[in-house]
């Protein structure tokens, strides 16, 4: 995995309209539009599911803030740990970069589909030492930059 691609930091926030609010004032970012959605995700100790996610990021980079607010208990739950939670990473097969890292020793905590159908567009894997880190799959790249930019996602 090539860190020269970090491309945010992704942070849990108990309030996301009032996180975005106070950081925007503090820091001067602006924000892309907000999303709302039941985020698909595959779990270890779950399986696959869904979780009620918002979340948005920085409109300003090239390393941008992304502010998640999940649903109490959940991987992006702000409420009783909000701050930095992991450091997302451009990359062109998650599948290669996350089984490379469990390799190395690193625990995958999530992914966006299972492993048996290639963990999807992202994964979250944490080091020995304790960071989390997101591959994200470069091909949604595009779509992203259209929303930091003021469209869809």
């Amino acid at each position: 995995m090539d860190f020269a691609m970090l491309f945010h930091i992704g942070m849990r926030v108990a309030d996301l309209d009032a996180s975005m609010a106070e950081l925007g004032r503090d820091t001067g970012v602006s924000w892309a539009r907000p999303q709302h959605r039941m985020q698909a995700v595959w779990l270890p100790e779950v399986g696959q599911t869904e979780l009620d996610l918002r979340f948005t990021y920085s409109a300003e980079g090239p390393v941008r803030l992304e502010l998640l607010e999940g649903p109490p208990g959940s991987i992006w739950d702000g409420r009783l740990d909000p701050g930095p939670h992991h450091l997302g990473v451009w990359v062109d097969d998650v599948a290669a970069a996350t089984e490379k890292l469990m390799a190395e020793g690193w625990r995958l905590e999530a992914a966006s589909r299972p492993p048996e159908e290639g963990y999807g567009v992202f994964t979250y894997v944490r080091s020995p030492a304790g960071v989390l880190v997101e591959p994200v799959a470069s091909v949604v790249r595009p779509a992203f930059e259209r929303w930091w930019a003021g469209g869809d996602l």
